[in-house]
């Protein structure tokens, strides 16, 4: 029988705040280690966290976002553990009453689209981070993150395989940095992914004992850590064993987990309301105010690229991040739906690219919107084929001006002239009569080899669609 891999992500986004979430410290990345470990941080005795408010609104942001409930009235409550960088011995979290419940955000799988339920959106604190390899022999503990304001996002477990949990992760990136509550940056830890993993049989409603895959902080790695855990399971299950439900590390050198400790149910946090904080209070007109400041969702925006002719995959891709939806409204600003789906075209292939290669993000691109709308142009009107406008492009890329500029310099407008297009046919077909006599015989490629000559005797810069309409009007005539 088939297996069924079941995954529940659990997120954890820094909140883009200046100061932590129950401290003035600062949230900067970077400084000396124990530099922006405030006394509350550290959890001096007789010191008081006081909720930092903007944190709240960019809970409040994601909540409307997502379509769930802002619920009015939520609370703090300490989640009892023991670690080394955690100095006060429990985390301020939210437990029974989060501060956002449901939701849910719409992911794409190739041309697949598939709405994943949230169960709960909740503030938190991070801790510590212990640094083991900076000591022989000995631990360091850096206390800088401690206090460092924290959303956690938990779906439900409905993603079946790696790539669904991949392509949800990066769905949930994008809209946090889309809605600015998060600089999505997973180098820095601002954004990192717990998978709880598990496999049952398919068609058994029962789901199977999970594991959880701690501090992913990359997609590739996190496709490869569950693809790996899902055959981990089921070649334990086939040879007879059972899951151990547990905590598990990702080790990319190895391309591997390992087991980390046992995996602690709520109750082993003896989780009770924190006596420090009142309960957090929200009113109607604060979430209303937070709403009218929303830009335009990446649900909406993909529903109206589509009506401009784009495909699911080629709106999931210009919407993967809001500067990445800009910069293709403003090459497509105007145009018809064929211009837009050219536009797409153009940013997700040739433009994205050149910007990988660079380590570029788009609002960086060494060609901007604007040059990129002229070439398409050029393109629509004729004075270049698809080919010179990939030249153009490179050109364009390495500096030499826009469009109009490598053109004229290069000498690359495409020839459309019908008459200089009925000689260079003449001449091909001349110096060719076995590619001409295969054709009449039926052979259509010959055809495709004509049209090249065409093309090779022009440098490129024949219209393409005239020469094969041409040769064929002259071979069949």
């Amino acid at each position: 029988m088939s297996w069924e891999i079941v995954v529940g992500i659990e997120t954890h986004a820094q909140l883009a705040t200046r100061s932590k979430i129950f401290s003035g410290a600062a949230t900067a990345f970077g400084a000396a280690p124990n530099t922006q470990a405030s006394a509350v941080d550290i959890a001096l005795p007789g010191v008081l966290p006081v909720l930092n408010g903007a944190a709240v609104e960019c809970a409040i942001r994601f909540g409307i976002a997502v379509g769930g409930t802002i619920n009015r009235r939520s609370v703090f409550a300490r989640k009892n553990y023991f670690y080394p960088d955690l100095p006060k011995g429990y985390q301020i979290s939210q437990y029974e009453l989060p501060v956002v419940a449901g939701g849910s955000i719409m992911l794409a799988v190739g041309d697949l689209q598939k709405v994943v339920r949230l169960t709960r959106a909740h503030l938190e604190e991070d801790a510590g981070k212990s640094l083991h390899e900076d000591f022989h022999g000995m631990t360091g503990i850096d206390l800088n993150r401690a206090g460092t304001p924290l959303l956690e996002i938990v779906s439900e477990p409905e993603l079946r395989g790696a790539a669904e949990a991949v392509a949800y992760a990066r769905a949930m990136h994008a809209l946090v940095r889309w809605i600015g509550i998060c600089d999505g940056n997973m180098q820095e830890g601002s954004f990192r992914c717990d998978a709880n993993v598990s496999v049952r049989r398919a068609g058994d409603p029962v789901l199977g004992t999970r594991c959880e895959i701690k501090n992913l902080n990359s997609f590739r790695f996190m496709e490869q850590a569950i693809a790996y855990e899902a055959r981990r399971q089921v070649e334990l299950l086939e040879g007879g064993g059972r899951i151990e439900q547990e905590t598990r590390l990702f080790d990319p050198e190895r391309n591997e987990t390992r087991s980390m400790r046992s995996k602690e149910d709520a109750q082993d946090y003896r989780y009770f309301p924190d006596p420090d904080l009142l309960p957090l209070v929200i009113a109607d007109e604060q979430v209303e105010r937070i709403r009218a400041t929303l830009p335009p969702l990446p649900d909406a925006r993909r529903a109206a690229y589509a009506a401009l002719g784009l495909s699911a995959y080629q709106a999931a891709l210009v919407t993967s991040s809001r500067e990445m939806a800009e910069y293709f409204e403003a090459v497509a600003a105007g145009s018809g739906a064929p211009a837009a789906a050219e536009a797409a075209n153009w940013i997700t292939g040739p433009l994205s690219a050149r910007l990988n290669e660079s380590g570029l993000d788009i609002a960086c691109s060494r060609v901007g919107p604007l040059e990129l709308r002229m070439l398409l142009v050029r393109i629509a009107d004729g004075t270049l084929s698809g080919k010179l406008a990939r030249e153009v492009f490179d050109a364009m890329w390495a500096g030499e001006g826009d469009a109009d500029a490598v053109i004229e310099q290069r000498g690359l407008k495409q020839i459309s002239d019908a008459g200089a297009i009925e000689q260079l046919v003449a001449d091909v077909l001349a110096a060719n009569p076995k590619s001409v006599a295969e054709f009449r015989a039926g052979k259509e490629k010959a055809l495709n080899a004509l049209v090249g000559q065409v093309m090779k005797a022009s440098r490129g810069k024949a219209n393409p669609a005239q020469v094969n309409d041409l040769l064929r009007r002259k071979l069949l005539g």
